[in-house]
């Protein structure tokens, strides 16, 4: 099992940056391939970007590709968002996800994910 905590969301202008951290619980946080989920307000929760356990493989949704970078630090135990160039359709709420049955890749639908972060807000004023 693994506990999830997010990080680093705020309030942004649009063109702004932030990054936001999930940090992981336990020992086996390699053992995991990691996701990016927002929800905004009246919407469905979507896919953001996922990565592999190794990091060999990232995935963007077409919304954010070009924008946002997905990274992880296997030795920290920290999965990465870094958001550039945000902007106000970015406001969500952002969790992180971990899937423990991916051997290589990584999914992008939010049921194939095991556990959940409680979510940061992220807010680009225009």
């Amino acid at each position: 099992q693994v506990q999830l905590v997010e990080s680093g969301g705020g309030l942004v202008q649009a063109g702004g940056s932030l990054r936001l951290s999930c940090a992981a619980s336990g020992r086996t946080f390699s053992s995991y391939a990691m996701g990016w989920f927002r929800q905004a307000p009246g919407k469905e929760r979507e896919f953001v970007a996922a990565i592999s356990r190794t990091a060999y493989s990232t995935y963007y949704a077409d919304s954010v590709k070009g924008r946002f970078t997905i990274s992880r630090d296997n030795a920290k135990n920290t999965v990465y968002l870094q958001m550039n160039n945000l902007k106000p359709e970015d406001t969500a709420v952002y969790y992180c996800a971990a899937n423990g049955n991916y051997v290589q890749g990584a999914p992008r639908k939010s049921d194939e994910y095991d556990y959940w972060g409680q979510g940061t807000q992220v807010t680009v004023s225009s």
